[in-house]
């Protein structure tokens, strides 16, 4: 059995690293222990329900929000190596060591809407190497490199087990805590999209406020169904997390588009977009926007946001076939 910390000092050792990026990785697996045991005992430490407070996306903060952003912030702004921080619940960047080499964005707490239900939720992290001078405060430039700069993304999902997901650019890795050791296996050694899909996740009680040409693909994806050996089911949960977990092991399609009245959809790119779509290219799969490549999605701003396609290379390469062809709608 190969622990996390095992795996990658030895990743570390044959890159010959300085072990900065290895002690960030190790900061989250920490991270995720810590707040496994807090969402496992949520229901009898009062912890569920809202805070009263609003973030800067609009949202109600939930009192494992704030716990969870608290936690990765207090933990990661500790690390040496770690020049600063940006998270969807915070307004703003958060400098941290003027010498660190690297930048942290986080999704806290994804899912954090369905936690009274027991849903299972995620972290989702995206790790960067600053472009400002060491021994400066990091700049909002060092968030807005583009997605193909990432140099490691992630995701744990806190559910039935608690599982850490990663890439660095060499494939994608997972690792299942065991709560008795306090310490992630390797169970998921190389992780790769099945090509086909069998499920799709997307809410269609929106399908009206789509734009007419998604209208058709899924008009089209329903068509395929029916007359399918195989068909498709539809698989929702809600959490992004959770629903992408899913598809990445099974095979699926993920879908959070935008509106037309809101083409700019709801996710957010930096720290739901990127860090996903750098997973699923890794493991052989595709993201998009519905027009371009979601790591060729040129970033403005750190809240800013994205619809989000994801899913096996041939379905997302027939939703572009959709999205950029102007035919009239068809009757649904």
């Amino acid at each position: 059995m190969t622990t996390l910390e095992q795996f990658i000092i030895t990743r570390q050792q044959e890159r010959e690293g300085s072990g900065a990026f290895s002690k960030i990785l190790r900061d989250l697996g920490l991270a995720g222990k810590l707040l496994s045991f807090y969402l496992r005992r949520a229901s009898l430490s009062g912890l569920l329900g809202e805070l009263g407070l609003t973030n800067i996306q609009g949202e109600s903060v939930q009192k494992l929000d704030h716990l969870a952003n608290t936690l990765l912030i207090r933990l990661l702004s500790q690390n040496p190596h770690v020049a600063g921080l940006a998270s969807e619940e915070e307004e703003h960047i958060l400098p941290a060591n003027p010498e660190g080499k690297y930048v942290v964005l986080l999704d806290p707490l994804d899912g954090s809407s369905n936690i009274d239900t027991g849903v299972p939720v995620g972290t989702i992290f995206s790790i960067y190497r600053r472009i400002s001078p060491l021994g400066t405060p990091c700049s909002e430039a060092d968030f807005l490199q583009g997605g193909r700069a990432q140099v490691a993304a992630g995701y744990i999902l806190y559910g039935t087990s608690t599982l850490l997901f990663y890439t660095t650019g060499e494939g994608v890795h997972g690792f299942t805590l065991e709560p008795a050791a306090g310490e992630f296996f390797l169970t998921y050694p190389h992780v790769e999209m099945p090509p086909k899909s069998t499920y799709y996740s997307f809410n269609d009680n929106q399908l009206h406020e789509w734009e007419p040409s998604l209208q058709r693909y899924v008009a089209d994806l329903h068509t395929r169904n029916r007359t399918s050996a195989k068909p498709q089911s539809l698989r929702y949960v809600g959490s992004l997390v959770a629903d992408f977990h899913r598809n990445l092991l099974k095979g699926g399609l993920f879908m959070y588009p935008g509106t037309v009245q809101k083409p700019e959809g709801k996710l957010r790119l930096l720290y739901e977009g990127y860090p996903m779509a750098f997973l699923a290219e890794q493991a052989g799969a595709k993201a998009t926007n519905g027009r371009q490549a979601l790591l060729d999605v040129p970033p403005s701003k750190i809240h800013q946001r994205t619809p989000l396609f994801i899913g096996p290379a041939e379905e997302i390469d027939r939703i572009h076939t959709f999205l950029n062809t102007n035919v009239p709608v068809e009757t649904l």
